[in-house]
């Protein structure tokens, strides 16, 4: 059996950042997220889906991205139901994230690099220099469109 979304998409709001009682980051968000038809009279299609995202990616998520970012979401659906204030059944449904990436540049980010909610960069580093000749098709070779990012440049 598999359960899997993968969703591309913008946020509707900044992410809502929470804590459990025992301590644990939980942020929540919705993404607008366009369908690959049109609607019956050429209109585009969008749907709003709530995501969930936990621990430490909560709390990157929250800082990081705002209203109207492109990000993408690798998770699972989850159904949960449960009684409001006025004592009625609810049920919901929401993505629980696995991973979250940022699609676009921050007012805050570096241009040229991107990162993803778990911290990782997600542009190919330069490689330690080595004191062997690089292979004649070594992508590293010139450095002259590489970018070097230090610690300081992270966001993180």
């Amino acid at each position: 059996m598999l359960n899997r979304v993968i969703l591309i998409g913008r946020l509707t709001a900044d992410p809502e950042l929470r804590y459990t009682n025992n301590g644990t980051a939980v942020a929540s968000f919705t993404l607008a997220v366009d369908r690959m038809r049109s609607g019956p009279n050429g209109e585009r299609q969008t749907d709003f889906i709530n995501v969930v995202v936990w621990q430490k990616q909560a709390e990157v998520v929250a800082q990081y991205l705002q209203k109207g970012r492109l990000a993408a979401v690798d998770g699972r659906l989850q159904i949960r139901t449960y009684d409001n204030r006025d004592g009625q059944r609810v049920r919901v449904a929401e993505v629980v994230a696995e991973t979250v990436r940022f699609l676009d540049r921050g007012p805050d980010q570096a241009q040229g690099s991107g990162y993803s909610a778990a911290g990782t960069q997600t542009r190919q580093q330069r490689p330690t220099p080595s004191s062997a000749p690089p292979f004649e098709d070594d992508p590293f070779a010139d450095d002259s469109q590489l970018i070097d990012i230090s610690e300081d440049d992270l966001p993180f």
